[in-house]
């Protein structure tokens, strides 16, 4: 790879871009290559000459979303596929995520691909990337404060939650229900998926009336979804009629806070609880009816990563954001399509099939 190739791809990519302008955490293991490892036996950072080195800096470890991202892009850049990855987990430390990208730019990558952590405090770094001439990749969550990378490739998360709550309200229609007061477990703050996730809902409730009741932090983690609800469960004891958790792991914990309280969810139950992500143990939730629905983030940015660098190592020029497409599932089959952003889009009612067919 000649970095004064990659260097002048990079800067014919932005300048063409700018000119046309988430089972509980114990369960969520890593793929085999830990911290700072590689795909070959690579001792002191080398880099291959004969495979593209890329680096990945992986937010963590922190949910099953996470664990699904991180086995995709082990599965991607393979050796087979031509690649030679280096991988950084960084649970969840910011200041960490951003030393890894600067190991990987002193190793010489030719690709780096970064899940930040927050949306903001990216932008000295990645012109350093810029400067040594090595095209970046954001993926899933989005940086605020920079537009110095070749493409985003992700999910619309305001989107997903205008989906949650447009789903609630045809939902909460066809059961008869005409009061929501909603509790929402949020993720991680500063993270461009709690941010749009929370708009996205909040935009939505407001509209049609509805009691925010109270909105917490829970980390995108089991533990954290357990203990915000548990507190949730003293503090508004019988007030609450759903429960928004902002991924797939807080509500395995909420579910938890609620079965020791004595709280009844779920399709027989009194409360609503949708979750965020759609991982295959969330779907099998919602098929038994312990979880009413749940919204897709797709974690497989990897193959469409791969083919954006297929497109600048044959010359040509990305988009700058690449949307993914997803789903939203639910238990009941009451409400088979909603309306968001004035597009049609249908709800997915769960069955063994469905859940089967699911990826992840």
């Amino acid at each position: 790879m000649k970095k004064k190739l990659l260097a002048l791809l990079l800067t014919l990519t932005m300048a063409l871009s700018l000119a046309a302008c988430g089972g509980g955490e114990d369960a969520a293991e890593e793929p085999a290559g830990d911290e700072g490892t590689t795909n070959e036996e690579a001792a002191g950072g080398e880099t291959s000459g004969d495979l593209i080195n890329i680096g990945f800096a992986q937010v963590g470890h922190e949910s099953d979303w996470r664990a699904a991202s991180t086995n995709s892009a082990y599965e991607v850049f393979s050796e087979e596929n031509g690649y030679n990855l280096s991988f950084s987990d960084a649970d969840n430390d910011q200041a960490v995520q951003i030393q890894a990208v600067r190991t990987f730019i002193q190793q010489g990558m030719d690709y780096i691909i970064i899940d930040p952590i927050t949306a903001t405090g990216w932008d000295a770094v990645l012109t350093e990337c810029e400067d040594a001439g090595i095209p970046v990749f954001i993926i899933d969550r989005t940086v605020d404060d920079s537009d110095k990378y070749v493409s985003w490739v992700g999910s619309d998360f305001t989107t997903e939650g205008k989906a949650c709550g447009e789903w609630l309200k045809a939902y909460a229609e066809a059961k008869g229900i005409t009061e929501i007061n909603a509790l929402v477990i949020e993720g991680s703050t500063g993270a461009s998926a709690t941010i749009g996730r929370t708009e996205g809902f909040k935009e939505v409730a407001d509209r049609e009336g509805w009691t925010i009741l109270d909105s917490q932090n829970g980390d995108f983690t089991e533990a954290g979804g357990q203990e915000v609800m548990e507190s949730y469960c003293q503090s508004y004891d019988g007030q609450f009629n759903v429960v928004i958790c902002q991924n797939d792991n807080e509500a395995y914990g909420a579910m938890t806070a609620m079965d020791a309280a004595g709280v009844t969810y779920g399709v027989d139950g009194d409360v609503i609880i949708v979750s965020f992500d759609s991982n295959k143990p969330a779907v099998q939730h919602v098929l038994e009816g312990n979880m009413n629905a749940t919204f897709e983030c797709n974690p497989m940015a990897a193959p469409f990563v791969d083919e954006v660098i297929k497109q600048l190592e044959a010359g040509e020029t990305p988009e700058k954001e690449i949307y993914m497409e997803e789903s939203w599932f639910a238990a009941e089959d009451i409400v088979s399509e909603i309306t968001v952003n004035g597009e049609a889009m249908p709800v997915i009612h769960v069955t063994q099939e469905v859940l089967d067919a699911r990826p992840y």
